[in-house]
């Protein structure tokens, strides 16, 4: 017990008082230890803030942790510039034309000093059209983003198309892309994933009312050009194709994000090389209004006065999606030609059509030495489809007897499931489909009509394990590549038209 004299604690007794007090409490001692030691802790590693609004008490806030810093645009060519260096204000409602087309004559002076590099810093760059020019790099970081501006009075026009004859919507001239290069070469478009947005809401409507005079402009097209790379980009939103190299050679596109409304905005195709060759394709994302991917070649007469195919191109390791059309196309306008094509490593999903080939009479030209190779069909209402009767004429003057020729096409190693119909391929009496294959093919079906797997005017092979049952218009072979079965007839199969 404390012992006390007159009032008074003797130190004796206070020692004695406080010993038995920590043999008492010595675990909550140590819980206080640790409280106070987590509270120091915590001390430093936050702000205090003494004196709120109007001399309040002060408190204690966590501080945030600093976002990470942008990521430094790498050094591409010999001289870089920033679009701010030319004016240019990232606030989304500044126009930034002018800053652009002075950045791009900065550039072009630099031409036979091996070019310059555009650097588009975080912001929103709203802009008229624009022209790009030899041995650039148009960089976008990370957050930044080029506007188009909706109003069609700010968008040049410009001549149809040679191989169309024709603005592919409306007679006459054609508005130019928002980011446009003619007779270029060493073309580089990349950055941190920044994106180009179209903005082709407003363009989508005033299509769909019929208020335009002119067909909509694409988003980036190149013509006439050679050695271009389009990489780690978003393209997004445009108001009619986003992708559109017109005979170009040695394009390749790689890691870039496509992305549109998958119903209500039309021909919002992706990528369409037309009449290009030496194409690379790959490690990129696709979920547009219209075919993911189309290869083109010209439109009827005028493509087949033009003459140039398209060819040598590689598609791969894609996702893509298309609710309105299909994942890959080839046509309906290839009447230059589309030859040596592969396609493998690539998922379709949630789309109408997985597969396509389109034409029809007048065309002309041919589809040759088409090779498809690991293709995975997900929820597709039709997985392959050829077409011969796509009957839509830039004019009354394409030549009736003009029949493309559709040769040497192969599938191999094709799956998926939830697929209405896997295969719908349809030549006629004057468009057969010729030297056609399937191998390794197993796709779980959707829909239990008796003919899912549809041919007519088809001469070609079936090698070992296919599945549905393929139609008997084609030879049966098996693994070895010994023959099994002749095909037994070459007349039409039920049509599911509604695909």
């Amino acid at each position: 017990m404390v012992e006390t004299s007159g009032g008074r604690l003797h130190p004796h007794g206070q020692r004695r008082g406080v010993a038995a007090f920590l043999a008492a409490n010595k675990t909550l001692l140590v819980a206080a230890w640790v409280i106070g030691f987590a509270l120091v802790f915590l001390w430093q590693s936050t702000s205090v803030l003494v004196g709120g609004v109007g001399g309040g008490v002060g408190f204690l806030r966590l501080r945030s942790a600093p976002p990470p810093p942008p990521h430094p645009a790498p050094l591409l060519r010999p001289k870089a510039y920033n679009l701010t260096d030319f004016g240019g204000i990232g606030d989304g409602r500044a126009v930034n034309t002018a800053a652009f087309e002075r950045a791009v004559m900065a550039i072009a002076a630099l031409a036979e000093r091996g070019g310059g590099q555009l650097n588009v810093p975080p912001g929103r760059w709203l802009t008229a059209p624009f022209n790009l020019t030899s041995h650039m790099t148009l960089f976008l970081a990370e957050g930044s983003e080029i506007l188009g501006i909706p109003d069609e009075k700010y968008w040049p026009l410009m001549p149809a198309l040679p191989s169309y004859g024709y603005g592919r919507e409306r007679k006459g001239p054609r508005f130019g892309s928002l980011i446009h290069g003619q007779n270029l070469e060493d073309v580089v478009i990349t950055g941190h994933n920044g994106s180009i947005n179209g903005q082709g809401e407003a363009w989508w409507l005033k299509h769909r009312r019929r208020m335009l005079n002119n067909t909509r402009p694409p988003l980036l097209q190149l013509m006439w050009s050679k050695d271009i790379v389009v990489a780690n980009i978003t393209l997004k939103n445009s108001p009619f194709w986003h992708f559109h190299p017109y005979d170009c050679t040695n394009v390749t596109v790689s890691n870039v994000t496509i992305i549109a409304p998958v119903s209500g905005a039309p021909n919002t195709d992706g990528i369409d090389p037309d009449s290009c060759q030496d194409v690379l394709i790959e490690n990129c994302y696709i979920s547009v209004g219209d075919d993911a991917i189309a290869v083109k070649s010209g439109w009827d007469q005028y493509g087949i006065a033009y003459g140039r195919p398209s060819g040598n191109i590689v598609i791969r390791n894609l996702t893509v999606r298309s609710l309105v059309s299909a994942g890959i196309s080839i046509g309906s306008e290839m009447s230059g030609g589309v030859a040596n094509v592969t396609v493998e490593d690539v998922r379709i999903w949630e789309s109408r059509r997985g597969l396509r080939i389109k034409t029809a009479i007048g065309r002309g030209g041919y589809i040759r030495n088409i090779s498809y190779h690991n293709i995975t069909f997900d929820n597709v209402r039709a997985g392959i489809v050829i077409k011969v009767d796509y009957n839509e004429h830039a004019d009354d003057g394409y030549d009736r007897d003009a029949f493309p020729d559709i040769t040497n096409i192969s599938f191999k190693e094709i799956h998926g499931r939830g697929v209405r119909v896997p295969v719908r391929a349809h030549g006629s009496s004057s468009i057969p489909i010729k030297d056609i294959s399937f191998q390794d093919m197993s796709i779980g079906i959707s829909y239990k009509k008796k003919y899912i797997f549809q041919c007519s005017f088809i001469e070609g092979r079936v090698i070992g394990s296919v599945f549905p049952k393929p139609c008997e218009n084609l030879d049966l072979y098996d693994e070895q590549g010994q023959l099994v079965r002749r095909a037994a007839m070459l007349n039409s199969t039920e049509v599911d038209y509604d695909i």
